[in-house]
């Protein structure tokens, strides 16, 4: 099966642009150098600060969007990359863009982007067997495609692995900002191993525009971690990956996390968490089994429709939605599985005045077009579902991790 990906492959936040965004962006700022400047990378250093990652500017970089970050990130180390099976449709193509073999490692079912200890080791000593040279982890504990957090205890046991094979660790925390529920324990493997492991984030799942591509990156306090740095950021200098100085003006003012930046950001996360469980009761109550999520906005759900596939799945749900819906193939996953991403973004609306309403109602559920969005959901499961009575008993494949 041939794999084109559509053009972002990324969840749509669906949030409209914030009025500080605007008024930040600074229209006499002189470029960036490659990596980001000096004032852009120290509000990187205070911003992990607070979350308890200490760090400054000789610890950062910056880059326009997390592909080119994590592109030059690979281009700076030798070795091979492992990958969470499933995980974000954007990483493997991008691993292949420098001819590197892909090592994937499947994730547990407790949910999240973290793989099993277990496979991990199994996984590095086979192809290390093999001739190949396995030497990065790339994980994500609040996880796309599925929307869940991975239990500490599993990203313990996965960080231990980890330094048994010796493998660096490249952890995305794109959506460590969007948990759902303050209960919710999320931990960075850089609390656990941080001489080992550098964090990865993409601002455009919080505190920038979606359609302004912006990432960091923040590396060990170690030698290794300076020279894996300045590797990185020669990469991104060989690729002109540079922010434009109005964009990195905006940037810097919301890094530092200003009341209406923080308020924004809580409400947010509290309209993500009503919509993201109200469709997942959604695809249940069509049948279709699916983890709740926990972060960010999508959800992972498998159809309950015996003898489809995950191409199919995503055709036909693509085409029932009138908008592109990726299948569980995206995502390394298994496509003979039903297995789908469900952008719940989308269902707040496709205007910005229908995006503020959502954002600002005391109650999104009762938002016309979002309820609209959610029947609609409810409805193309459903009618997936309904030629199970004649497709005789359900096929052999593995239901897999994906509910």
């Amino acid at each position: 099966m041939r794999l084109t990906l559509p053009f972002d492959v990324r969840p749509e936040p669906g949030l409209p642009v914030p009025p500080y965004w605007d008024a930040h962006l600074d229209p006499a700022a002189a470029a960036e150098p490659p990596g980001g400047g000096s004032r852009l990378l120290e509000a990187a250093g205070r911003y992990w600060t607070r979350r308890g990652l200490p760090g400054d500017a000789r610890h950062a970089l910056a880059a326009p969007g997390a592909e080119l970050l994590l592109l030059a990130l690979l281009a700076a180390t030798d070795g091979d990359p492992v990958l969470a099976r499933p995980a974000p449709a954007w990483q493997a193509p991008l691993v292949r863009v420098l001819r590197r073999p892909v090592h994937t490692v499947p994730a547990p079912a407790e949910g999240g982007g973290v793989p099993d200890p277990f496979a991990l080791l199994e996984t590095v000593r086979r192809a290390r067997a093999e001739g190949g040279a396995p030497r990065l982890l790339v994980l994500s504990a609040a996880d796309d495609p599925s929307g869940t957090v991975s239990p500490p205890e599993l990203l313990h046991e996965t960080c231990e692995a980890a330094a048994e094979a010796g493998l660096m660790i490249v952890s995305d925390e794109t959506y460590s900002d969007t948990l759902h529920h303050h209960d919710t324990v999320l931990l960075s493997p850089a609390e656990m191993l941080p001489d080992h492991t550098v964090v990865l984030s993409d601002l455009g799942a919080t505190m920038v525009p979606v359609s302004v591509p912006a990432a960091l990156a923040r590396f060990p306090a170690t030698g290794h971690g300076a020279s894996w740095r300045e590797r990185t950021a020669a990469a991104l200098a060989a690729m002109r990956a540079v922010l434009p100085g109005p964009v990195a003006a905006a940037i810097g003012y919301v890094l530092t996390e200003p009341a209406e930046v923080t308020d924004r950001t809580v409400a947010a996360n509290r309209l993500h968490a009503r919509v993201g469980a109200a469709a997942c009761r959604a695809v249940t109550d069509a049948g279709a089994l699916c983890r709740p999520p926990r972060a960010g906005f999508q959800i992972y759900p498998t159809l309950a429709a015996p003898g489809m596939g995950a191409e199919q799945a995503e055709e036909r749900l693509s085409a029932l939605l009138g908008r592109p819906v990726l299948g569980g193939h995206r995502f390394g996953d298994d496509p003979a599985e039903p297995r789908v991403r469900i952008d719940t973004g989308v269902l707040l609306g496709a205007t910005e005045t229908e995006r503020r309403t959502a954002l600002t109602a005391q109650d999104p559920l009762t938002v016309p077009h979002v309820a609209a969005g959610l029947a609609a959901l409810t409805s193309a499961f459903a009618e997936l579902d309904e030629p199970r009575a004649a497709s005789g008993p359900a096929g052999s494949g593995s239901r897999g991790h994906g509910a």
